[in-house]
C-alpha cells in the first residue's frame, strides 16, 4: 500500500476543543539522524538498559528547550534566559497562556477528572501504553493514562529535530517559535491533525518539537533524549542507517524521582509495511502489561489491509480505550472482552461515511445507561459528540 495514500486519509489525532485556536501566530529522520546525533544520542545495548549517571546540566538544557518551545518561563541563570528578554519570544509566551488556558479549562481538566474515575483500575497497574497512529500525541495519552510507565506511540511522521537555540541568530530563533505555532494550530482547533497540514509541517520539522512542547506543558522535567533504532529482533539500538528510526525521551513528572520512557518509531502499520519492516511487531511484543489507545485512526482497522496491527493489539492487551475510529465492534469476541461504552454515536463524520456500524448505534440507541462525555475526543469533536469505549480483556478479570 502507498503510504501517502492511507495518510490521505489519516490525521494522526490529538484530541482537543475547536473553540481555542484562531490564528497561529518536523524535518528529517533517517540518515539525517545520523547527522544530527549528539551528545543526546547515547548508544542503547538493548531494552533493558543498565542505569547510567544522569547529565544534569544536559536535562536542563533539554527541559528548557521544550521549556521555551511551549512558552515557559526558565530560570535566570539558563542558558536560554536572554532568549526569553525577546519581544518575539513574549508573543509567543502569550500565545500560550492565552490558549492553553482554554484548553485546560474546556478540555484536559475534564478529561483528568473522567480518567480519575473510569481508568482508576487501569491506571493502577503502571500500565505501557501502545498508541498506534498517535502521530505526536503524547498530550492526551499522559492525560488518560498519567501513571504508565512507558508510552510507545507511532505513525509515519517523521523523528525531525529539535533546535539548539544557542546557535541560532535572532531571525531563526523567531523562525523555530513560529513554526512550534504553527505546526499545533490545527490540532488545537479541529481535534486531530489534518493531513495536508502534517504534510507541509510535520514533515517540515517533524514530531520531536511537539513532543517537547507537550512534555513542558505537563509539567515533566526531559532527562534524556535518544535517537533509535530497532535491530532485526526488535531490540533498540543506537540509531543507524536503514533500521525503524525513533527516539526515546527519558522524563520525570513533576513531584517524582523515577524517570519514565516516551518512545516514537516513524513506521509503516499496514500489512505491507509491518511485512516490510517486522522489527516494530517484536519490538510490541516484548512489552508487558498492554494497554492500548486509538483515536482518530481514520478507521484504517476496519480494512484488512491493517490486520496485522490489529491482530497484534487484540493479541496481548490488558485494555484498549478507542473512538469509533479504531477497530470495528465485531473484532470484540463477548467470550474475550467485556465492553462500556460513553459519549454519543450516531455516524462517522462524511469523510469516513462508509464506515458506519449499524450495531454500535444499536447499543447506543438502546442501552441508557451510557454516560455522557462532557469532553470532545476524535473527529467528532464537540462536547457531548464524541464516543469512547474501554474494552477489558476477560483473562484480566480473572486473574
Amino acid at each position: 500500500m502507498n503510504n501517502k495514500k492511507y495518510y490521505s486519509c489519516f490525521p494522526a489525532c490529538i484530541a482537543f476543543t475547536a473553540l481555542l485556536f484562531c490564528s497561529s501566530a518536523c524535518q528529517n529522520t533517517g540518515g539525517n539522524n545520523e547527522a544530527r546525533q549528539s551528545d543526546q544520542q547515547l548508544a542503547i545495548k538493548d531494552n533493558k538498559e543498565p542505569k547510567k549517571e544522569v547529565d544534569k546540566s544536559k536535562s536542563e538544557l533539554l527541559t528548557d528547550t521544550a521549556k521555551t518551545l511551549a512558552g515557559i518561563n526558565v530560570d535566570a541563570g539558563s542558558k536560554l534566559a536572554a532568549l526569553q528578554k525577546s519581544n518575539s519570544w513574549q508573543s509567543h509566551q502569550k500565545f500560550y497562556q492565552n490558549s492553553w488556558s482554554k484548553l485546560d479549562a474546556q478540555q484536559l481538566t475534564k478529561v483528568r477528572d473522567w480518567t480519575k474515575k473510569e481508568l482508576q483500575n487501569v491506571n493502577a497497574t503502571s500500565p505501557t501504553i501502545l498508541y498506534p497512529f498517535s502521530g505526536p500525541d503524547f498530550l492526551y495519552s499522559y492525560s488518560l493514562f498519567p501513571k504508565a510507565k512507558q508510552f510507545v506511540l507511532a505513525g509515519l511522521e517523521p523523528v525531525g529535530n529539535v533546535p539548539d537555540f544557542t546557535s541560532l541568530n535572532e531571525s531563526q530563533k523567531n523562525t523555530k517559535l513560529q513554526e512550534a505555532r504553527s505546526s499545533l494550530y490545527a490540532i488545537l482547533q479541529f481535534s486531530f491533525f489534518r493531513t495536508n497540514d502534517m504534510k507541509v509541517d510535520l514533515e517540515k520539522q517533524g514530531v520531536l518539537p511537539i513532543l517537547y512542547v507537550f512534555l513542558a506543558r505537563t509539567n515533566n522535567r526531559i532527562q534524556n533524549v535518544q535517537y533509535i533504532g530497532l535491530d532485526k529482533d526488535g531490540k533498540v539500538q543506537q540509531f543507524a542507517k536503514g533500521m525503524v528510526s525513533g527516539v526515546k525521551i527519558a522524563f520525570i513528572p513533576e513531584g517524582e524521582t523515577e524517570a519514565r520512557d516516551l518512545y516514537y518509531f516513524s513506521t509503516d502499520l499496514s500489512n505491507d509495511g509491518l511485512k516490510k519492516r517486522p522489527e516494530f511487531v517484536k519490538f510490541v511484543n516484548q512489552l508487558d502489561n498492554k494497554v492500548t489507545y486509538l483515536k482518530a485512526a481514520s478507521y484504517l482497522m476496519h480494512n484488512e489491509s491493517f490486520s496485522e496491527i490489529k491482530n497484534l493489539i487484540l493479541a496481548d492487551s490488558n485494555y484498549l480505550l478507542q473512538d469509533d475510529s479504531g477497530m470495528p465492534l465485531r473484532s470484540f469476541a463477548s467470550s474475550q472482552w467485556n465492553l462500556k461504552f460513553y459519549g454519543s454515536y450516531s455516524r462517522p463524520i462524511g469523510l469516513f461515511s462508509n464506515s458506519y456500524q449499524a450495531d454500535l448505534r444499536k447499543i447506543y440507541q438502546s442501552n441508557n445507561s451510557i454516560e455522557p462525555l462532557n469532553f470532545g475526543i476524535g473527529y467528532k469533536f464537540g462536547v457531548n459528540e464524541s464516543n469512547l469505549m474501554l474494552a477489558a480483556a476477560k483473562k484480566v478479570a480473572s486473574r
